[in-house]
Parts: C-alpha cells; structure tokens; sequence
C-alpha cells in the first residue's frame, strides 16, 4: 500500500519523531540522529512489536511445517534515514501469540526494482510453478526500474520453507498497464474448483480480478468498483462458512472513509464469486474494525495442530497505525522502533436480526494460555464514577454493564492520578464509542480522536471485552458485533481504571481483569 510514495514516505527523520509524547522525554532529535534513549519503555506487553526500525504493513501467514510464518513490511534504515524502503523480514509462531524473529526473509535493493512492498505467498503443493512441489511463492509490488512512476508484480520463490526467497528475475509476471496507476498489493489465493489460482488487486477505486496456472502470467477476469472510501489498497479474498451452513465469499479492502463518516479501517462485502467476478450483497461496505488504526490488515486460514483448515472461522491481524500519523510515537525514541500490530483476532461469520451476514470478531483463545494475573470484581454498581481499586498499563478487561434507563457507561482506561487525563470506552445513547481525547495520542488534526459504531440502547446491556497496552486500545462490542482499535500514547503513571455512568445507575456484571505475560 502506499507504493507511490513508499520512498517519500520512508525519507527524512524518524528518529524524535515521538520524544514530545514521552513523560519526561529527550529534547527533540535533529533529522537522522539516532533515537535518544530513556529509562521508559512503551514497548507492548502482549502485542506483536518489530524488534527495531520500522515495520507496516503484515502480510497474510501461511502454515508451513506446523508452524504460522508472518511476514510482514520492514526497513532497516528507518531511523538512519538513509537508504529507504522496505523488506520482507519474517516471524513464526505456533500459536499468534508469541513470535520468533526468523530475519530477512524478501530482501530489498537486490535488483533493480529497488524495494518490496505488499503482496501475498502462496505454497505451491501442486508444482504449478515448477520450483518443486510445497515451494513457497510470495507475489509481490515493486517498481520496475526501482523508481515510483509505476506499479507492477513481480514473482519470488522459497524451496526453503519460507524463510529465505530468490527472485525469478527482473521483468514482472504482471505488468503495469500504465505509468502511475495505482496497480499494487496482489492477494492470490488456489481456485481448486477451476484448477488455477486467483489474484485479487488494487487499482485505485477498483479491485481487479486475475487468473493464472503458474503464477507467472495473469489474465485478467473482471473488477469490482467502489468510490467514495479513497484509495482501496490491500485487498482480501476468501470463502466463509456461517454456523446456520450458509456459505459466503468477502472481498476486503482496506481505505479511508472519513471523507463520507466512515472508518479508515477495513471494509468488507459479503457475496459471491464465480472465479472470475465478485457480486456484493450490498453496494455499501461493513467495517471489520470502527477504530482509527487497523490498517493494511489481511486474514488467513485457522488450522488446528494437524493442519486441517476450518471453514467456519479465520484469522485475522491489522497494522496499528495510520498513514495520517504514522511516524508518531514515543516508541521511536523509548525504545528505537515504529511498528506495532493488533492482537491476532479470530473472525466468524454470523447473522445478523435483519437476514444480512456479518464477521464477528474475538482475540485469538491462545491468549488465554498467557494470564499471569486474574484480579476480579464481580458486581459494580455504577451512579457517576467509581474509581477501582486496580492499577496497570497493560491489561485486559471484560464485562457486562446493563442498565433500566441511562444515558451513557462505560470505562475510563489509562486514568492518570489527578483523574484529569482517559480515555474512555463504552455506549452513549445509539452508539457505541472509543474516545481518546483526554489522553495524549498520536492525532494532531483533532479529527480522529473519537470512533464510533452503532448500538441499540434498548437491550439494556452491552458486553465490553477491551484490551489494553502500553500505546494501544482494542475494543471489542457485544462478542466482537463491532471493535475499535485505536492508538494511544498516556504516560506510564496513568495506569488508574475508572467506570462510570450517565443519566442513571448501571450495574458493571462480572467484572475481570486479566494481565498477560508473553
């Protein structure tokens, strides 16, 4: 994503970028000088962090030898601010809880197309490329001849399991139709029911459709239009099933639709496809994510320890972060990186009480095996604000408010001392809401500091499932119906946990924290 501009983007200083947001910080850094350590860390306790420099967007994991590989978008040079652009550096993991750093697994600057941006790896089982059968093929954007005139896709191949890649020469399998174009981000995915594989790609307001048997020369089939939500970029494909037995394809995009009140997310269409065309239920699109920061996000088979796919359930991870803001952190000068990602979420498909279908989303159940420390509450009656008894940075929290009449509940995280500084989550008349505001976070504009999805207030309940850390909060709404996720920076005192309510008394239900260590 963002391919155009991947180098204008990637130049100048990274380094000081986020001192200002430290509680008791360094001075601004000067462009290109190394970060200025502190004693602080803003470092995620139980979220995947890049081990130094920079990282951006996650590339959909494949299961290779019982084990999940995640590749995602790395530059070495970030805080140098020398020699720009990104990488492929790779992660296993058997569980997308906890992750091993396997290294550059795509380099950069290796031929004259310069860099790597996003795409999507494949393991050919079948030999259809003719690099040997379960030789992992990664089909990625570049710009031919290194600079940012034009997109096209290039191929990869691994006969190493995935961890090292050797390009298949110079010349893209896909060409670019024309200078400029925005013609980035290949999903590819096996259509077993025509024997071929299918590309889906990003060109501009329009997702196009492609068709290959050997991954190296694509026809193309037909596109999928969609204005007013931006740019789409890192598309998604893949086939769902519901628990009534109803099977359905998604096609996603990630795009921002702030222009029109929309996220700036992940927006998705429940349908059809035929192998060639993709045909939405609806024109207008559902958003997996109502936060500011799950951008760039891809989802990917569920398998069990054997390695059999489940149909009725995906993976599914997203970049925290947002273009409009994305060199802003206290991590770059706390602790030498830019780059962290969402919790790994388990998606179904569901639906919903007006005969639509929906994806539901909940953190990834291995989460649960990492709990160093229950702390529970039980019951809390709520008539304005109760401050709890708790302090923490890094947490999770559940429960069920319900209510008989109210205006508003919910939850005041990453309180500081004085009570003067939150951030606050929960339902508010006819919507659901995460707002940041009152804590130091990374939106200067003032336009995206409060996220909101719908809720319908005369249930008289809401179910809250929120993660925190260090510089971010996810929230989950009634089993994962809608989530926020949002990137905040509070200083490291304000580790207090408040509830409150509006206009009448809740009644906070089971009430939970839990405490991780990966």
């Amino acid at each position: 994503m963002r391919g155009l501009t991947r180098r204008a983007l990637f130049a100048g200083s990274a380094a000081g970028a986020g001192a200002a947001l430290l509680p008791t910080g360094p001075a601004q850094a000067k462009p290109n000088s190394k970060p200025a350590r502190t004693c602080v860390s803003y470092r995620a306790g139980y979220h995947f962090t890049v081990p130094d420099q920079w990282k951006n967007d996650p590339q959909r994991p494949l299961w290779i030898d019982g084990e999940y590989h995640y590749y995602y978008l790395y530059n070495a040079d970030y805080l140098a601010g020398g020699e720009v652009g990104t990488a492929w550096r790779l992660a296993t993991s058997t569980d997308l809880v906890s992750f091993t750093d396997r290294g550059i697994a795509v380099p950069k600057d290796t031929t004259v197309n310069g860099d790597v941006w996003s795409g999507s790896a494949v393991v050919d089982s079948g030999d259809t490329a003719g690099f040997g059968a379960g030789a992992v093929l990664a089909v990625v954007t570049m710009s031919p001849g290194g600079g940012t005139d034009h997109q096209a896709q290039f191929l990869y191949y691994s006969t190493d399991g995935g961890r090292t890649f050797t390009n298949h020469g110079t010349d893209p399998v896909l060409p670019s139709p024309s200078a400029g174009a925005d013609f980035r981000d290949p999903k590819v995915i096996r259509d077993e029911d025509h024997d071929r594989w299918v590309m889906a790609l990003a060109e501009h307001n329009k997702i196009g459709f492609y068709h290959s048997v050997d991954l190296k020369s694509w026809t193309y089939t037909g596109g999928f239009v969609k204005d007013g939500i931006g740019v789409l970029e890192c598309p998604d494909l893949f086939r769902i099933t519901a628990a009534d037995g109803t099977g359905k394809w998604v096609l996603g995009v990630s795009a921002d639709g702030t222009g029109s009140g929309q996220p700036n997310t992940y927006a998705y269409w429940t349908g059809s496809f035929d192998g060639g065309a993709f045909t939405a239920d609806s024109a207008d699109p559902q958003w997996l994510d109502h936060g500011w920061d799950w951008y760039g996000a891809v989802t990917f088979e569920k398998r069990d320890r054997a390695g059999s796919v489940d149909p009725a359930a995906r993976y599914a991870l997203g970049w925290l972060n947002n273009w409009a803001y994305a060199h802003t952190t206290p991590t770059i000068d706390a602790d030498g990186f830019n780059g962290t990602d969402s919790i790994v979420r388990e998606i179904t498909l569901k639906k919903s009480a007006s005969g639509g279908y929906y994806l539901a989303s909940r953190p990834v159940t291995a989460l649960d095996s990492y709990v160093s420390r229950t702390v529970r509450f039980g019951d809390l009656t709520v008539d304005g604000t109760r401050l709890l008894d708790y302090t923490g940075i890094s947490y999770e929290l559940t429960t069920e408010v319900t209510w008989s009449r109210l205006t508003g509940a919910g939850v005041q995280l990453r309180r500081s001392p004085d009570g003067g500084r939150h951030i606050d989550a929960g339902v508010w008349g006819d919507y659901a809401f995460l707002n940041r505001r009152g804590s130091v976070n990374p939106d200067t504009s003032g336009n995206r500091q409060e996220s909101r999805s719908p809720f319908d207030p005369s249930a008289g309940r809401v179910k809250l499932r929120i993660l925190v850390d260090r510089t971010s909060v996810e929230m989950f709404v009634d089993d994962g119906r809608y989530v926020h996720s949002s990137e905040v920076f509070p200083y490291l005192v304000d580790d207090r946990l408040a509830l409150f309510s509006a206009g009448g008394t809740a009644v906070f239900r089971n009430t939970v924290i839990r405490e991780f260590t990966v």
